[in-house]
């Protein structure tokens, strides 16, 4: 069973960026999508963007289409999520995911392993 290990979260200032990271580890790194969720305290945790397989397609949520960039090593089974211009709304507990045998997608469902998450805190 793959596991997942979030790094990266912490203090960070708007308008300034932040990169996290996810290790895999239990797996075949490259058979996996892999997806950044976040959760806001009190509300519902929220796509934020996937990557395929190879890492050759990705996807967005609106809200971040511009300032968030998902990347892969397939030999260093990591996943990043890079994030510039951070606004205090983004401030969540934000969570790495994996989904074998799908297609890129945003559906929280079709992901079936989850890592603990990292807090991410956004100050002025």
């Amino acid at each position: 069973q793959l596991q997942l290990v979030e790094s990266g979260g912490g203090l960070v200032q708007a308008g300034d960026s932040v990169r996290l990271s996810c290790v895999a580890s239990g797996g075949t790194f490259n058979t996996y999508i892999f997806g950044w969720f976040r959760q806001a305290p009190g509300k519902e945790r929220d796509f934020v963007a996937s990557i395929s397989r190879q890492g050759g397609g990705t996807m967005y949520a609106d809200s971040v289409k511009g300032r968030a960039t998902i990347t892969r090593n397939n030999a260093e089974n990591t996943v990043w999520l890079h994030m510039s211009r951070p606004k205090s709304e983004e401030t969540a507990v934000y969570y790495c995911a994996a989904g074998q045998g799908v297609d890129l997608t945003q559906q929280q469902n079709r992901y079936a392993e989850w890592g603990q998450g990292t807090q991410v805190t956004v100050f002025s």
